[in-house]
């Protein structure tokens, strides 16, 4: 995967869903990237409005299931409640993750993602950092 900054996440090709990959220096990095993606691929567009704070708690056996929960939730949010972040903070340790964001409301949304899959998914340190691939259901 080439990286020209220390975090970002780019789509990659996919025969039937969409895929991206991630990467980051820190697991907070590659969590707050894969959201941004996961936004990006949405093609989300948020409210020029105040937002409103919020808190988020996740918990799970291994950081696969971790990210999957955190992105899943982002999703549920996006759909139920039709609002996205805009500003995150997250702590985060592979097992557990808090997260501090500004939620705003969605103005536009141009696809759908069904679900985030676990489909080839595994979070590995290198060098320089951490990276992933992530399958979603369209």
């Amino acid at each position: 995967m080439e990286k020209k900054n220390s975090s970002g996440f780019r789509e990659v090709e996919h025969t039937a869903d969409w895929a991206m990959e991630v990467w980051a220096p820190d697991l907070e990095g590659l969590f707050t990237q894969a959201a941004l993606g996961l936004y990006r691929l949405m093609g989300v567009r948020l409210a020029d409005a105040p937002g409103v704070s919020r808190q988020l708690e996740v918990s799970s056996a291994d950081p696969e299931s971790l990210l999957v929960a955190f992105l899943s939730e982002l999703l549920f949010r996006a759909e139920t409640r039709r609002v996205a972040f805009d500003r995150i903070i997250l702590q985060c340790n592979g097992l557990s993750l808090q997260a501090q964001f500004e939620e705003k409301p969605l103005v536009a949304q141009a696809r759908l993602v069904k679900a985030v899959t676990y489909h080839d998914l595994a979070i590995l340190q290198a060098e320089d950092g951490w990276k992933v691939k992530i399958v979603f259901d369209v």
